[in-house]
């Protein structure tokens, strides 16, 4: 089943992708961002290599506020995070675990609120962790 995250953070907070590479290493994740990435300039889609792979993400960068429209109980406390990174799988099994990866290391290092819009749900980052781990040991 298709992957949707919105991770939510302040623009600052918004990771390299050196501080990016670094934080998947960090859990162990072995996932690879293409070089395209590149923070407030990717849009649409971003190649990754997941454990050798072929894989990556639909990927963009937002203001947050027409999302917070839509769920005005995320803006908690008002005005800390003005960043929406959307990440999206088309449905491959490799591409939920890099939406998957890529969400939980938001939320686990780089301070991001993720929200499931589909369920209209957060998700504590260390059940992504959890979910990215069990979901890569399915593919096998």
């Amino acid at each position: 089943m298709p992957q949707l995250q919105s991770a939510l953070l302040g623009r600052a907070d918004v990771p390299t992708r050196a501080q990016l590479q670094e934080a998947l290493r960090e859990f162990k994740f072995k996932l690879d961002v293409d070089a395209a990435y590149a923070p407030f300039q990717s849009v649409d889609y971003l190649p990754c290599t997941l454990n050798g792979e072929d894989g990556g993400v639909k990927l963009r960068f937002d203001a947050v506020e027409p999302y917070l429209a839509q769920f005005p109980e995320l803006d908690d406390p008002p005005g800390q995070r003005d960043t929406l990174v959307t990440l999206r799988s088309g449905g491959d099994p490799r591409e939920d675990v890099c939406v998957l990866m890529l969400a939980a290391v938001l939320a686990a290092k780089f301070g991001a609120l993720v929200h499931d819009p589909k369920k209209n749900a957060t998700i504590p980052a260390d059940k992504l962790l959890g979910l990215a781990r069990s979901r890569f040991a399915e593919l096998d």
